[in-house]
């Protein structure tokens, strides 16, 4: 994960939390705004009650008719004492039947008593409209937007800030292991060189063996170093690999290393078509298995690598009799390592784990504690070409 990608994400979760800490007032401020708005309403609809009051009072009563008031923004009616209308232009079935101020919903509506029967025998006059709070949800979620997005803007500014420190060491880090890396190349290189010119022209013996088997195991590690450092900056491209030829070569790599705990390697290696792959990556999950294998074999045991077709799926095994695994869910935990005696940095099986996972190969793991591990490899079906 990137320095902008890992602040963007934090001040998300920063920001989510504040937002949810803010909610509690956030809500109280919003009941206070729909009330402030109801008093609002219910002052209009009493402003309006005396408007139609006023209207009343100044009707003539020589004139034939009474117009009564219509408006556009609110509905009323004049009631008796029954509240059955006697002059009624509102369309909705009253709720509450007492004078005041009442709300429904959106429905409100204010009943006014009128003096007795001084207005064409009317009781009561009520006025109602419909109330909207969309004002108020809008200056909530106004309110609420603006925290967020100054939260957060907040929040990626400072995380960056701090970051800084971090992100100049992990670079010089970087630097410091690339360099380390290639000046451990050179001298690896011209090890192993001189170990084989020394093996051809003289007998073997146990110490140059084991010189030859060190170095392998050295070179196992900074592959794995090396492919750590640069297969986020890399594109791997695939290609057709005869993965039974390709097994040999590296089962072949690994024999002289075996051979320092007297460990023979049995290979039941069947066709298994060609498989569409990088050769880095591959070289990667079959050198950590027989690396791992042989690292955690009982001396004088073996290892069984086999390599079968079954279901038109490519399935490549590693099996070994050693002290087993009891925690199978943490093994690819980047610097996890179960018995820290054995060595290595726990970085193998987790380069194992993001590179079936790219190429969607499943793995299936059984282990039995002091008895010995199964590492199944099974290829998609898509994969062979």
């Amino acid at each position: 994960m990137n320095d902008n990608t890992y602040s963007t994400k934090y001040a998300l979760i920063y920001t989510g939390l504040v937002a949810l800490v803010l909610l509690a007032p956030l809500f109280y401020y919003f009941t206070y705004m729909k009330h402030i708005h109801s008093i609002q309403n219910e002052l209009f609809l009493k402003e309006k009650s005396l408007l139609i009051v006023k209207a009343m009072q100044d009707y003539n009563q020589a004139e034939e008719y009474f117009e009564y008031p219509r408006y556009k923004t609110f509905t009323s009616g004049l009631y008796d004492e029954s509240f059955k209308p006697i002059f009624s232009l509102l369309d909705y079935n009253l709720k509450y039947f007492k004078d005041g101020y009442h709300l429904d919903d959106n429905n409100a509506y204010i009943i006014v008593k009128l003096p007795h029967r001084r207005y064409f025998g009317a009781k009561y006059l009520i006025v109602k409209n419909t109330i909207s709070f969309a004002t108020v949800y809008e200056k909530v979620l106004m309110i609420l937007f603006a925290i967020v997005i100054f939260v957060f803007i907040l929040s990626v500014f400072f995380l960056r800030s701090f970051a800084k420190p971090f992100q100049k060491m992990n670079k010089q880090l970087d630097n410091f292991i690339k360099d380390s890396m290639h000046e451990i190349n050179t001298p690896l290189s011209i090890i192993n060189v001189n170990i084989d010119l020394y093996n051809r022209k003289n007998e073997e013996n146990k110490y140059m063996q084991r010189m030859k088997a060190a170095t392998k195991v050295l070179s196992n590690i900074y592959d794995d170093m090396d492919y750590l450092i640069k297969h986020e900056r890399l594109e791997y491209k695939k290609h057709e690999i005869d993965i039974k030829e390709f097994l040999k070569e590296r089962v072949e790599y690994f024999s002289e290393v075996a051979k320092m705990k007297n460990i023979i390697i049995n290979t039941k290696l069947s066709e298994c078509k060609i498989v569409y792959m990088n050769d880095k990556q591959l070289q990667r999950l079959i050198d950590n298995n027989i690396s791992n294998a042989i690292k955690y074999s009982y001396e004088n045991s073996t290892i069984d690598i086999t390599l079968y077709m079954q279901d038109d799926r490519c399935h490549l095994s590693f099996k070994d009799y050693g002290v087993g695994i009891k925690k199978t869910e943490k093994i690819f935990s980047r610097y996890y390592r179960e018995d820290t005696a054995k060595g290595g940095f726990g970085i193998g099986l987790n380069i194992v784990k993001s590179i079936i996972n790219e190429d969607n190969i499943d793995l299936e793991i059984e282990s039995i504690p002091k008895k010995g591990t199964l590492f199944l490899y099974i290829f998609p079906a898509n994969f062979n070409k």
